[in-house]
């Protein structure tokens, strides 16, 4: 479920690129979180996927009344395909939801998106085959296997650098399957894949069909927020105090998700009864979310560096797969310290 929207992303956002970066900011310039009459000031929010444990936080804020004591009517679009970062690029939606893997595609193609908050600290996903083929022990006994994958350009580079860290060739069979890539994996028809740990890793346990993982910042491949919020960069500079307002409400959301799994996790369900009916998946998705993936390495949430930007960046650029407005591979580096700020989420 999770999956595909994650890494399908970022072929969409290579080749709209040029739509990403024209389309104008539609949002308004008026500043307030709550108008003379108590009146609340709406903001809207884009999903990436059907309501998910990516989304917790999102749910909590809102039943809770975190956005309300802010003075905001928070409004989450309905998910329908159109991905996060346009809908924010074109002023279709004020914040929503994004991945540092492939949104840093869009903002380097010109996108007036900025990233506000990492919800998700490091990698969520890694390289998986089924916990009982024995014959894969390291990175390097991929080679001249199959991967079924997702479609995102950044994909095959980044299993080749991993695999050659480990002293392999790089060389496999790529198939494109999407979500059917996990039922190939578990019947034998392909031999690995890139799931959600934290999501396909426990339904594949839950299935009988567990998973083992090698991990791609232990290959010296760079680290990656593994979820961020998006907002669009005009609209909130125009909107400083809204945007603090939600952004800060937004937090509470998730630190109440990390504090309490199991209750957050319920909220979320009673949102959501017919997109989320497995109620042990989600409970123990969270729970795994908010043990290991959630907080920095300091301990606080949501925060994001100069560092973790730049280095995976770096890596897209080195490998030819970012691309400017006009479709011209970037040959520099563009300024990381702009995708993203901390400045709403710190008083």
């Amino acid at each position: 479920m999770m999956k595909t929207r994650h890494l399908a992303t970022g072929v969409a956002l290579v080749a709209t690129a040029g739509l990403l970066a024209a389309c104008s900011s539609g949002g308004s310039a008026t500043e307030s979180t709550a108008s003379a009459d108590g009146e609340l000031t709406h903001v809207t929010f884009a999903l990436d996927w059907t309501p998910n444990t990516n989304h917790t936080g999102l749910y909590v804020a809102l039943e809770k009344g975190y956005f309300e004591e802010a003075g905001l009517d928070v409004e989450i679009l309905p998910y329908n395909g159109s991905y996060p970062e346009t809908l924010i690029d074109a002023g279709a939606a004020d914040f929503g939801i994004g991945f540092q893997d492939v949104t840093t595609f869009s903002m380097a193609a010109g996108a007036d998106v900025q990233a506000i908050m990492a919800p998700i600290q490091t990698w969520v996903t890694a390289i998986g085959m089924r916990a009982d083929d024995d014959s894969i022990q390291s990175p390097k006994d991929l080679d001249g296997l199959t991967y079924a994958g997702f479609g995102s350009p950044s994909e095959v580079p980044t299993l080749q650098a991993v695999i050659k860290a480990d002293g392999g060739t790089g060389e496999f069979e790529n198939v494109t399957l999407g979500t059917s890539a996990y039922e190939a994996l578990y019947s034998g028809d392909v031999d690995f894949t890139i799931p959600f740990e934290t999501w396909e890793g426990i339904e594949a346990e839950l299935n009988g069909t567990p998973m083992k993982y090698f991990q791609f910042t232990d290959y010296g491949f760079p680290d990656n927020y593994g979820l961020l919020v998006l907002g669009n960069k005009t609209w909130m500079g125009e909107n400083p105090e809204t945007t603090k307002a939600f952004t800060q409400a937004l937090a509470k959301g998730y630190e109440d998700a990390i504090a309490d799994p199991d209750g957050s996790a319920a909220i979320l369900m009673e949102a959501n009864p017919d997109v989320l009916t497995e109620e042990e998946l989600v409970t123990k998705s969270q729970e795994l979310l908010s043990s290991d993936f959630m907080l920095d390495e300091n301990g606080e949430f949501g925060l994001m560096t100069d560092e973790q930007w730049a280095g995976l960046g770096e890596f897209y650029l080195e490998s030819g797969l970012l691309a400017d407005v006009d479709g011209n591979t970037l040959t520099e580096a563009p300024d990381w310290s702009s995708f993203y700020t901390n400045e709403y989420l710190t008083d």
